[in-house]
């Protein structure tokens, strides 16, 4: 991680983006928040009802979520996001340990943008956000 970071120097601004990590594993959670958190503001829920709080206070430039959560899953977080209007157009990145056909599809379906298989290695997620946030920027050019 370390050496990606001294290869990609960025000063997180005032102004950085704000990205959403949602992850029910505490330790999982901390080292993606921690390694975004060289590059961008970040903000953290445990749970998916937590996130929808969040950004309801406060829209997220971009969204990561694991779709295994307690009580209400990464699919339907999405759902309940693209149902507001003022977090409708949120990029989102999925992370999941699935990664069949079906559950691919309802991904498409749900405009997902990304979707990393477990394990994902920080510097990879790095590089997604990057793109993800790049294409939401340019209309997807």
């Amino acid at each position: 991680m370390l050496l990606f970071a001294l290869a990609f120097p960025r000063d997180p601004v005032e102004d950085a983006p704000v990205i959403l990590v949602v992850e029910d594993h505490a330790d999982t959670r901390a080292m993606y928040v921690e390694f975004l958190s060289l590059y961008y503001r970040v903000e953290q829920a445990p749970t998916a009802h937590a996130a929808l709080e969040a950004a309801a206070k406060r829209p997220p430039a971009l969204l990561v979520t694991d779709l295994s959560l307690p009580g209400m899953d990464g699919f339907e977080l999405v759902e309940r996001l693209r149902a507001r209007e003022e977090t409708r157009r949120v990029p989102v990145i999925c992370l999941s340990g699935y990664g069949d056909e079906t559950f691919l599809e309802r991904a498409r379906t749900l405009r997902i943008e990304r979707v990393l298989l477990k394990p994902c290695l920080p510097d990879d997620l790095v590089t997604e956000v990057d793109r993800v946030l790049r294409e939401a920027e340019t209309g997807g050019r």
